[in-house]
């Protein structure tokens, strides 16, 4: 089991930008896929980002295609996503969730990841 940590949320202005972490603890991070997911309130969790388990392959939702990066450090034991161009559509609480086996899931729903961290608040102020 894994357990999930994410950091780096905050208030923003639009345009901006912002890091995200994710730290995992109790196994290594490198049996597992990762993914960030948002939820803005009223809203159902969503897709923003995925990495595999050495960072070969990432995907992004179209929303945040160009503006953001996924990226990890195996060693850190650590998912990381920058933004970038931060817009007020993207104020959500952000994420991080953990799929073993180490591959980005065909289809991107909250369903195909095993773990999740508490989250963190984004806010982009317009």
């Amino acid at each position: 089991q894994v357990q999930l940590v994410e950091s780096g949320g905050g208030l923003v202005q639009a345009g901006g930008s912002l890091r995200l972490s994710c730290a995992a603890s109790g196994r290594t991070l490198s049996v597992y896929a990762m993914g960030w997911f948002r939820q803005a309130a009223g809203n159902e969790r969503e897709f923003v980002s995925a990495i595999n388990w050495n960072g070969a392959s990432t995907s992004y939702a179209d929303s945040v295609k160009g503006r953001f990066t996924i990226s990890r450090d195996n060693a850190k034991n650590t998912v990381y996503l920058q933004m970038h161009s931060l817009k007020p559509e993207d104020t959500a609480v952000y994420y991080c969730a953990a799929r073993y086996g180490g591959y980005i899931p065909t289809i991107a729903t909250t369903k195909t990841y095993d773990y999740w961290g508490q989250g963190t608040q984004v806010t982009v102020s317009s």
